[in-house]
């Protein structure tokens, strides 16, 4: 089938009319490999979401970067094909693969065709327990992430995000980027990244979601065959990662017009039972657009900025709440004091009952719209799992979000919104700022 057909099914399986149910199977394969289904037979297309948990953490000591660049390297070349052969192979096949990698898990995302299936899973199959590793390839995509690293050097947000994390997270994992440094990328061997796949591509660690065109029963097979021959168990996972930052100010000089700055403090776990109170309130307070505080005051009021935004950050081992401004050089001072100043706002008051009906309207009608295709679905699936949800979420998840009260945002923004402890981080040349701890 041809790669047109494809792409001419992929856009009709995104203009889908939004299913009212998402009828969600679980799966055990004869091997014991378990995954989430939804079934969908209206086009001959499959999407299979695989996560293994841990990602790019579990780095061995010295290695940083180095499951980062295996990662990126496992579709160049496996089995008996190079790099070349693999990529008219899996074209062939009208076949996508994608590989990434994250702080807390690595993610291998499929989709295929019903008619080629079998032969993408063996594709497949061959990348995840037998990659090449090539010398050409290693050098190719060691260089590519060189230049990223090199590029985050100078790119403001990016400094100023990975200073925040160095200086809350100290030894963790969590503390340094995921693409390593320039030294320890340099110095990875194919060793290193036989050693990195064993490390985190495990079956131990293994989550698996598919939507479309395919039967429990197929998918129980095709499991087994897509993993038959990985590690059974990798490498420890790290501890629970210690916040170190206290409140203040962070300076990081840079030559630029305009000032970055990076801000938060602890979040709230995702297994709190406060934790959807706490997203309602920060739909208001920095992720609901136009119409969140934040936008109002800092941008439609002052014009300090073109935006800021704040959201909730739950990582396996530890839990901020974030957000992010960018302002000219000699009006970054004025934009943290409004934000700073809104934050103990909301804290101290709280927030409207016409805030807290419209957030509610927004969070409840857009939920329903993620459900869009074979691929958003697998990929919500996948992350339920992930997060220790059950199926049953789906279907309750904005009951959740309706049951918040007006009482309920109110004590958990005086607990869990602290301006004294927010810490701002801004990379620029800001007048009037400078670093206080």
């Amino acid at each position: 089938m041809s790669r047109l057909f494809l792409a001419a099914a992929f856009a009709l399986i995104g203009a889908l009319p939004v299913r009212a149910a998402v009828d969600i199977q679980q799966v055990t394969s004869p091997g014991g490999i378990k995954a989430w289904l939804v079934e969908n037979h209206d086009l001959p297309f499959t999407a299979l979401e695989i996560r293994f948990k841990g990602g790019a953490s579990l780095d061995a000591e010295g290695k940083r970067g180095a499951i980062n660049l295996m990662t990126g390297l496992l579709e160049e070349g496996a089995g008996e094909m190079d790099a070349q052969a693999f990529a008219a192979a899996r074209d062939a096949l009208a076949a996508k693969f994608g590989f990434d990698v994250h702080n807390d898990a690595m993610s291998v995302s499929v989709k295929m065709l019903t008619e080629t299936r079998d032969q993408a899973v063996a594709l497949l199959h061959k990348a995840l327990v037998d990659p090449r590793f090539e010398p050409d390839a290693i050098a190719r995509v060691r260089d590519q992430v060189l230049s990223i690293i090199r590029s985050d050097k100078k790119d403001p947000a990016k400094i100023a995000g990975q200073t925040f994390d160095r200086l809350a997270f100290g030894a963790h994992p969590y503390a340094t980027p995921i693409t390593g440094t320039e030294q320890s990328v340099t110095g990875l061997t194919r060793d290193d990244l036989i050693a990195a796949k064993d490390r985190v591509m495990t079956r131990d660690r293994l989550y698996v979601s598919a939507a479309g065109d395919i039967t429990a029963e197929e998918l129980g097979a095709l499991l087994d065959r897509l993993f038959a021959g990985l590690p059974e168990s990798g490498a420890p996972m790290p501890g629970e990662a210690p916040y170190l930052l206290e409140g203040g100010t962070t300076v990081v000089p840079f030559d630029t017009p305009q000032s970055v700055a990076v801000f938060g403090h602890r979040g709230i776990d995702r297994d709190d039972p406060d934790f959807f109170a706490a997203y309602v309130l920060n739909t208001i307070l920095g992720s609901g657009g136009f119409s969140s505080r934040l936008m109002k005051e800092v941008r439609e009021e002052r014009g300090l900025t073109y935006g800021v935004y704040t959201y909730l950050y739950s990582m396996d081992h530890a839990d901020l709440y974030l957000g992010q401004v960018s302002s000219a050089n000699d009006r970054i001072a004025e934009a943290i004091e409004v934000i700073r100043a809104e934050w103990a706002k909301v804290a101290a008051s709280g927030v409207t009952a016409e805030e807290l009906d419209a957030a509610k309207t927004y969070l409840t009608g857009a939920y329903p719209l993620r459900f869009d295709g074979n691929g958003p679905i697998a990929e919500i699936l996948v992350g339920m799992q992930l997060e220790g949800l059950k199926p049953s979420y789906v279907a309750t998840r904005n009951d959740k979000v309706n049951a918040v009260t007006l009482d309920g945002v109110r004590r958990v923004a005086a607990q869990l919104l602290d301006v004294e402890a927010l810490h701002f981080v801004v990379v620029g040349q800001p007048a009037g700022l400078s670093s206080t701890n």
